[in-house]
């Protein structure tokens, strides 16, 4: 089992996990893990180790406030009838802009942040393979700021104009 104590316990940024494996996985994941990291921070440790004492409520809460803010901005999505991925245990969304037929994911972003005043990382950066039709966006936010997302979003079309 692993899990990523930073995104559950809410301190993304900070890098910080566990695996609870067989003795020749976590050999083998210690090796990995001395090649790209140093050490973890102090308070950093400590303040998982709290996380690691909260009950099931505390996780029940976590999925329900998560899958809600989800459903809220996906539902948002398809109601504007942009194309989007359904995540399945994160909070990013990746959006189709295929419609708009950049060859550029990056210059998409760049657009539609200068035009509809929405921040996205272009798809390029999660994929090994040419990909430029997707672009991420993050849903882990205030309802309200969703929301305002999703009513600039509905001039996209008028506001970035087709390649």
């Amino acid at each position: 089992m692993h899990r990523e104590a930073s995104k559950t316990y809410s301190f993304t940024g900070w890098r910080l996990g566990y695996i609870i494996a067989p003795t020749h996985i976590i050999d083998v994941a210690k090796k990995v893990h001395d090649f790209l990291t140093v050490g973890a921070a102090a308070p950093l440790q400590e303040a998982a180790v709290t996380g690691l004492g909260f009950g099931d409520d505390y996780y029940k809460w976590l999925q329900d406030k998560y899958t809600g803010k989800r459903d809220l901005f996906l539902k948002g999505l398809d109601d504007l009838g942009i194309s989007h991925t359904i995540p399945q245990g994160a909070y990013y969304v990746l959006l189709d802009i295929s419609e708009f037929r950049y060859n550029s994911d990056l210059e998409f972003c760049e657009a539609l942040a200068r035009d509809v005043g929405v921040g996205a990382v272009p798809g390029a950066s999660f994929f090994r393979e040419p990909v430029n039709h997707l672009i991420r966006l993050h849903y882990a936010k205030k309802d309200e700021t969703l929301n305002k997302a999703l009513n600039r979003l509905e001039g996209l079309r008028r506001k970035i104009t087709r390649k």
